[in-house]
């Protein structure tokens, strides 16, 4: 169960000029000489399985960005996920808990409610990001000078992962149909805890909905039973 703590978090700003990039872009290397193969099990082997997290969270929509503190525990093997939003008086604002194929919003309050599908849409992005950081099997893999791609069809889909910068670590997730992007996660400044790699920074683009979710990663927290 999650403790929650007083973290100071802004609920509900107008903006302008949002679509910049908060986190610094990995540095552009050459991939020498290593087999995708390679690529892709090095970084398995630094994946965290399971992991309680706090991000800052911010979706942004029309102008407008409702952001908040998200307490979110995380397993990549079984697909299952829980998600706690808090304001800055330690007040739940919404809390999300699915896997792989559905989601249930315990709790959301009406500025969230009111917005359509918004807590659902948090939800799916969750498992954008966090699950199936791997190629599945079968994806295609291309080699050039800065990045290895995957490839792979899923279901009419065109599922790719861009690997670059230094350790030819994940940047870049994305969907395409019919070659128009759908949605795109990109990850940025890894840092290492426990031999362990996580993000401190991930912006999600649905470009159908043409919304964007930015994370900032605060703090990696012990999973207690």
């Amino acid at each position: 169960m999650f403790k929650y703590f007083i973290i100071p978090v802004i609920i509900l700003l107008h903006l302008t000029g949002c679509a910049g990039i908060p986190f610094q872009k990995a540095e552009r290397v050459p991939i020498g000489k290593i087999e995708p193969s390679e690529v892709k099990e090095q970084f398995a082997l630094m994946l965290p399985e399971k992991f309680r997290i706090i991000n800052s969270m911010v979706f942004e929509y029309k102008g407008e960005a409702i952001s908040f503190i998200g307490y979110s525990d995380v397993d990549t093997l079984e697909k299952t996920f829980t998600v706690v939003g808090l304001t800055q008086f330690g007040i739940k604002l919404l809390e999300l808990t699915g896997n792989n194929y559905k989601t249930e919003l315990r709790f959301a309050i009406e500025e969230f409610t009111k917005r359509g599908n918004f807590a659902e849409a948090v939800a799916d992005d969750i498992k954008k990001i966090y699950f199936n950081r791997l190629p599945g099997a079968g994806a295609e893999a291309s080699a050039k000078k800065y990045e290895i791609v995957f490839s792979r069809n899923e279901n009419g889909a065109t599922i790719e992962h861009v690997f670059a910068g230094v350790g030819n670590l994940l940047v870049e997730k994305r969907c395409t149909v019919d070659n128009i992007a759908v949605w795109s996660v990109y990850y940025y400044e890894y840092r290492v805890e426990n031999g362990k790699l996580y993000p401190a920074g991930i912006i999600l683009e649905n470009h159908k909905y043409d919304y964007r979710l930015i994370i900032r990663l605060k703090e990696i927290m012990p999973l207690t039973s």
